[in-house]
C-alpha cells in the first residue's frame, strides 16, 4: 500500500486486465525530468473536471500579463493552501509556486499533441449523484465545529506537518533534500481538506474516482487489449486512498475520453 509520500508510481493491475499507474505530484511543483513518468501509456486521466483545462489556460494568460499573478493571491488568499504556499516559497532548490499546477498541465498538453486518449475523473455538476455528494460536502464544510476550529487554523496546520516529519521518506537520489520539506507541507494542506469533511464522504468520493478510474480503463481496454495502460495524476498524499478504493475493486462506471485543446508549446 502506498503511503503519502512513497515517491515511485504506484501501479495497480486490474484483474480484468490492463493497469492504472498512479503518478502522484506535489501541486505548484516543476518535477525534475528524472521523476518525470517515461513509461508507454494509451490514455492520461486526470482527477478533475473537464473545465480544468480553460482554468489552466486563463492561470497562463494571467501569468503573460502579469508574472506570480496567481502566487500572490494564493498567498493572500488564506485557508490550508495559502499555508501551503507560504512554506513552498521559502524552500530552496526547488521550482514550486507555479501556476498552472505544473506536472498535471504538463502532461495534458503532451497527451494531446501525442493524441492519447484524456479522461477527466471528476464527473459534471450535472450528474445527480456527484450533485448531491457536493452539497453534503459544502454542509460539511460549513458545519459550526468546523467554522469554529477555523480559528485555531495555524495551530492544527502546526499539528498536521509535525507528524508528517515523522513519516517523510528521502526524495530519490540525486533530487533535492527540499522535495520531503514538500511533501510534508502537501500531506499538511491534504490533511486540512480532508478534516473539513467527514470520512463518509471522502470514501464516497474516492469510491466513485475508482469506478470512472475503471471504466476508463475498460475504454482504453477495448482498443489496446489487456496491455491498456492508464496514466493517472493523482495528488501524492491522496494517491494511497485512492488506490485503496481501487484494492476494494468497484464496479467499473462508463466514461469517454475528452478532446482537449492546447496551444502549440515546446515539447516538455
Amino acid at each position: 500500500m502506498s503511503s503519502q509520500h512513497t515517491w515511485a508510481d504506484e501501479v495497480w493491475q486490474d484483474p480484468n486486465g490492463g493497469s492504472i499507474v498512479l503518478h502522484g505530484t506535489l501541486p505548484t511543483i516543476v518535477y525534475p525530468n528524472a521523476m518525470r513518468p517515461r513509461l508507454d501509456y494509451h490514455g492520461l486521466a486526470l482527477l478533475e473536471s473537464p473545465d480544468v483545462v480553460d482554468l489552466w489556460e486563463q492561470e497562463e494568460l494571467d501569468e503573460a500579463e502579469s508574472n506570480g499573478i496567481n502566487l500572490t493571491h494564493g498567498l493572500i488568499s488564506g485557508g490550508a493552501f495559502s499555508k501551503y504556499l507560504e512554506g513552498l516559497v521559502t524552500l530552496e532548490d526547488i521550482q514550486g509556486g507555479r501556476f498552472p499546477d505544473p506536472e498535471p498541465r504538463r502532461l495534458q498538453r503532451n497527451a494531446d499533441r501525442h493524441g492519447r486518449h484524456v479522461f477527466f475523473i471528476e464527473p459534471l455538476a450535472d450528474d445527480e449523484d456527484w450533485s448531491d455528494f457536493l452539497t453534503e460536502e459544502a454542509k460539511a464544510v460549513s458545519h459550526w465545529k468546523k467554522l469554529l476550529g477555523m480559528i485555531r487554523m495555524s495551530k492544527r496546520w502546526k499539528r498536521f506537518v509535525k507528524h508528517h516529519l515523522f513519516l517523510v521518506e528521502q526524495p530519490p537520489k540525486g533530487q533535492s533534500p527540499n522535495l520531503s520539506s514538500a511533501s510534508v507541507l502537501a500531506a499538511a494542506w491534504w490533511d486540512m481538506g480532508q478534516w473539513l469533511i467527514t470520512p463518509e464522504l471522502a470514501l464516497r468520493r474516492d469510491e466513485r474516482y475508482a469506478k470512472r478510474l475503471r471504466g476508463a480503463l475498460k475504454f482504453l481496454r477495448d482498443e489496446y487489449g489487456d496491455d491498456a495502460c492508464l496514466l493517472a495524476v493523482v495528488h501524492m498524499p491522496h494517491r494511497h486512498e485512492v488506490l485503496k478504493a481501487l484494492e476494494a475493486h468497484p464496479t467499473h462506471e462508463e466514461i469517454s475520453s475528452t478532446v482537449t485543446s492546447t496551444l502549440d508549446t515546446e515539447e516538455e
